[in-house]
């Protein structure tokens, strides 16, 4: 079609429809006529009438659509967007999460990284529950351990497998291997991008298998015959929970919700009071735009296993009750820092004598008077976590308060104790500088009617290099406290307790000192190096000179380096490689306790992997 009749076909086409009038020619178009305005300006005989409307096509079956409004002087080239029946047909999708299904893409059912049906990434119809939107996500991960370690070991009272042990130390060498499998489906309901879900379903079991070699019989276990090796398995459930959505309190989803059955919960930050998976019932809800979150929670703790620490629900609940209420608000007192209000109740009625699976006593520990204990405290506590421009900050201080039956006397004695820790970070580019300070008050005076010794209920420090720290990874023997320990594995506060997952919280203890340095190089986006040392002292041996019937004991524990290389091959969580090595050197108070003589070291690999 040559130029001649396109013209006479676009002059009959405009000529024909009611928003154009023929006129004599016209001068060029102003930049802000209507687009279309150009086209008659370029056929003879055709012009732009002003005065009539601009309205677009109507659809057949739908009101009179608005005019057209003039286009934006500021953009005068700018086109109207065509109508609907003018783009052609629309092609329907079953829902947004396939659309790269609609598109072609397929992805295999076992790749976490794309969308995955087994991954909570698109919905399915379960049968016997309502709805279209229910979303299902299957976890799996494999955590191994080996570690060789080196603790200050008892020679064993009846025998030993060395002839003439006849010291009051034996070798102290351990190796440990610990293999855990964890499997967990959740099952949820809603769409959860901008709000919680509706419902919840949540089962995580956990199978173990652990092996430990010492040098010393009756180490592991109290019958001298089983030897030095102890190997032990273990199916857990670790989590067991509903939680329902039950209101939103704003349009920008601000809700309450209820969660009940064995579930995760940290009373702070940094684990320092209570951490751990337990059964409760806990509502729980955000306010002001998600700036403020809230918690009411009720906790009757699991029984654990006594070699894994895993939850034992066979085992039944014990007698022990923890009530939180705590209160968080962000960007307060400045932006970018969060601070934390929060009261537990710790009620603790555990008054029969309770062995654990190896035969030694658990529940009292063997210290003291060594009789049923009970006791109630509450916790007062402020913690903090954010940072205050470059300085990155954590906090947390508690003040103890209660009544419980002393260790060493018989009588109910006052608790009043303290704790506080903070942790300072900066960073320079690649590298992140933290200094750490702890503290935990001691018992000044095991016979009088106060007890100062500052416990927590189940603490797992992430702090001061964590569990590459010897002094908080090791369960380090009290010595003559008839299997007590001075400080237990994944702890921090010398506590005088038999375990934290079996034993009762002791209020007579020795506190703690810790001044720490540490640094973290993230040498590529996959690497990274922590090193840190920390010098430790307790805040009062009184208690310690009483147990072990042995004066004076000094205040300082030691020195303690260690460095652990991390490496994430795939720059996620999904495979994490940890290597780790850590020394203490014995101060002055260690060495009373043990000896000089030995340096106690610990090495750890740790491989993760997820699905």
């Amino acid at each position: 079609m040559n130029s001649t009749i396109l013209r006479h076909a676009l002059k009959a086409a405009l000529a024909a429809t009611p928003l154009l009038a023929v006129a004599a020619p016209e001068p060029a178009p102003s930049p802000s006529a209507p687009i279309w305005m150009s086209w008659a300006a370029m056929v003879p005989g055709l012009a732009y009438d002003p005065t009539q409307a601009i309205l677009p096509r109507r659809r057949p079956g739908h009101p009179v659509p608005e005019p057209i409004r003039e286009p934006d002087p500021q953009n005068p080239d700018a086109v109207d967007p065509a109508p609907v029946d003018a783009v052609g047909n629309f092609v329907p999708l079953p829902d947004r999460w396939r659309i790269m299904e609609a598109l072609g893409f397929e992805f295999p059912w076992y790749d976490p990284y794309n969308q995955n049906i087994w991954k909570g990434d698109k919905p399915m119809r379960i049968p016997g529950l309502d709805g279209d939107d229910w979303f299902l996500s299957l976890l799996g991960i494999s955590d191994t351990i080996i570690e060789p370690r080196s603790i200050p070991t008892p020679v064993g009272p009846q025998s030993s497998q060395d002839p003439g042990a006849l010291d009051i130390f034996s070798g102290i060498d351990q190796t440990i291997f610990v293999q855990t499998f964890l499997t967990g489906i959740i099952l949820f309901k809603g769409d959860t991008v901008f709000k919680p879900p509706e419902h919840e379903f949540r089962l995580t079991l956990a199978w173990q298998y652990n092996r430990v070699d010492v040098d010393e019989v009756r180490a592991l276990e109290i019958d001298p015959r089983l030897g030095n090796t102890r190997d032990d398995g273990f199916v857990a459930v670790q989590e067991l929970f509903y939680d329902k959505h039950l209101r939103d309190v704003s349009d920008r989803y601000d809700f309450d919700s209820i969660r009940i059955g064995i579930q995760p919960f940290s009373t702070d930050f940094r684990g320092f009071l209570f951490q751990d998976l337990q059964f409760g019932v806990r509502l729980f809800g955000n306010r002001h735009n998600n700036r403020m979150q809230y918690n009411l929670a009720w906790f009757r703790r699991v029984e654990k296993d006594t070699n894994s620490g895993l939850n034992d629900v066979f085992e039944g609940l014990r007698d022990d009750d923890i009530l939180v209420a705590n209160l968080y608000y962000q960007d307060w007192p400045r932006l970018g820092f969060i601070s934390q209000a929060t009261i537990v109740h710790n009620r603790n009625r555990e008054s029969a004598f309770f062995f654990d699976e190896n035969g030694f006593i658990a529940r009292p520990a063997s210290l003291g008077i060594e009789r049923p204990r009970e006791y109630d405290v509450t916790y007062l506590g402020y913690n903090g976590d954010g940072h205050f421009g470059r300085l990155n900050l954590t906090v947390s201080a508690y003040y103890a308060l209660g009544r419980n039956d002393a260790v060493f006397v018989r009588r109910e004695n006052d608790i009043s104790a303290g704790f506080f820790a903070a942790e300072a970070g900066y960073d320079f580019d690649w590298i992140r500088t933290r200094l750490s300070l702890a503290w935990a008050s001691g018992d000044r005076d095991p016979f009088d009617d106060e007890s100062n010794g500052f416990d927590a209920i189940f603490e797992n420090p992430i702090f001061a290099g964590a569990d590459t720290s010897y002094w908080i990874r090791q369960n380090m023997p009290l010595i003559g406290g008839g299997g007590v320990a001075l400080a237990g594995r994944n702890a921090m506060i010398p506590s005088l307790r038999s375990s934290k997952e079996l034993g009762q919280s002791n209020f007579d203890g020795p506190g703690l000192r810790l001044l720490g340095l540490g640094a973290d190089f993230d040498l590529t986006p996959q690497s990274r190096v922590s090193v840190n040392l920390n010098q430790l002292w307790f805040d009062d041996t009184s208690s310690l000179e009483l147990a072990r019937n042995q004066a004076p004991i000094r205040r300082e524990i030691g020195t303690d380096l260690s460095v652990a290389w991390i490496w994430r091959p795939f720059m996620t969580q999904n495979a994490i490689v940890r290597l780790s090595a850590a020394a203490l050197v014995p101060g002055q108070g260690l060495a009373d306790l043990y000896g000089d003589d030995d340096v106690y070291y610990s090495v750890l690999a740790n491989l993760v992997f997820t699905f």
